[in-house]
């Protein structure tokens, strides 16, 4: 499995933290849709990734050292041509070695650029009583000012995860507010308990973060993710 293959790369390299491209590979074995990626180690290689991928494209920096990629440039977004591409990979590569150059860099991930949704957020932490813990809310930097949020032990049932959703003061979003695309909710049950199965069959997962979750009424699709093994 690519999942074990993935865990076990890291823990020979003693790293606890994964990258966002081995977090979404984990995540589309256990079922959930994620953003196609080309890992680019050089500007040549971001640029024919892009145009596999067709353009717009977003460029974000692969490292199990950089946890929050925005924060330190190292992400770039709607690039509409290769001229865009290869600037931005060079932007990158210079803004990671100015801000953190202790940072291991794997390389720049090219992905398409999603069309804009509703974002929510799928997490998990362990509770020292309780164990793993799941938690539900509105996504991107809304869950960290509104902590609009749910909780749910694991292992979910299919009515905890109904719970989790409705319970949520932003859940009229979700429904489409003010003529805004509605959220499959469907599909975002069915993405919580492929999330509870996982954990619980992985208790080396110490934390879990997808966020945000690009929520369509047909469907649903993680945006970016980060996955933390425990020491």
């Amino acid at each position: 499995m690519v999942m074990d293959e993935i865990i076990a790369a890291a823990r020979k390299e003693d790293r606890t933290s994964l990258t966002e491209l081995e977090s979404k590979q984990i995540l589309k074995e256990v079922g959930i849709n994620t953003t196609d990626i080309g890992l680019a180690r050089s500007k040549e290689e971001a640029v024919a990734h892009s145009q596999e991928l067709g353009y717009p494209v977003v460029l974000k920096i692969v490292s199990p050292d950089i946890l929050h990629k925005t924060d330190v440039g190292g992400v770039k977004l709607s690039l509409n041509n290769k001229e865009d591409v290869g600037n931005a990979y060079d932007e990158i590569i210079s803004a990671i070695k100015k801000h953190q150059p202790s940072a291991k860099i794997q390389g720049v991930s090219v992905q398409p650029m999603a069309r804009p949704a509703t974002e929510v957020i799928i997490g998990m932490s362990k509770d020292p009583q309780f164990g793993p813990v799941l938690m539900f809310g509105l996504g991107g930097i809304l869950v960290e000012i509104l902590k609009d949020i749910s909780f749910r032990i694991v292992p979910l049932t299919m009515r905890d995860a109904n719970e989790m959703i409705r319970e949520i003061k932003g859940y009229p979003v979700l429904e489409g507010y003010r003529g805004q695309e509605p959220a499959n909710i469907a599909v975002l049950e069915q993405m919580l308990l492929k999330v509870s199965e996982f954990v619980e069959s992985k208790p080396e997962i110490k934390e879990l973060d997808i966020n945000p979750i690009f929520a369509y009424s047909d469907s649903a699709l993680a945006i970016d993710a980060r996955v933390i093994l425990e020491p």
